[in-house]
């Protein structure tokens, strides 16, 4: 049985074209500040990604989707820019934000749209990528305001 999975295995993933940053698809951890959670990136074809974040923070969640553009940096091996665009919704206890700080009870929502400026690196030898990001956000609905999101991704591609 473990030899038919591991077949079924090598062949479902021998017939996978590798696209963009030497791989498909990659989900690891980001932290930063102010959020820090789980990242999802997909690429759609050499150099266009999308990504998905969910992170956790003000006792809440916040949820993001961007679009990423991908273009080799410095002419090294493995490194690549990519700038892109998206929007954000964010859920949380009113108690524990700072904007709404409060003895108020009850959550609030946020939605806004971000951008996404970072650089990020595929190590050859192993299947992880380390990437570094700012995140502008303008928030209109809920808290409406600007900030600066920054942080460190550390996925596994496949």
């Amino acid at each position: 049985m473990k030899k038919l999975a591991g077949v079924i295995f090598v062949i479902l993933f021998s017939s996978l074209t590798v696209l963009g940053q030497e791989y498909k698809t990659s989900l690891g951890v980001r932290g930063g500040y102010p959020f820090s959670g789980v990242s999802l990136k997909h690429f759609l074809n050499r150099t266009d990604a999308i990504e998905g974040v969910a992170a956790f923070h003000y006792r809440g969640l916040m949820l993001a989707g961007m679009f990423q553009r991908h273009a080799s940096a410095f002419d090294a091996p493995g490194l690549y820019w990519y700038y892109g665009a998206g929007a954000q919704a964010g859920f949380y206890d009113r108690r524990y934000t700072p904007w709404f700080a409060s003895d108020d009870r009850g959550n609030i929502a946020t939605l806004g749209v971000l951008g996404v400026l970072g650089l990020e690196y595929k190590i050859e030898e192993i299947p992880i990528t380390i990437g570094v990001d700012l995140i502008p956000v303008l928030s209109i609905f809920g808290h409406t305001g600007f900030w600066m999101n920054s942080g460190v991704s550390l996925r596994y591609t496949f």
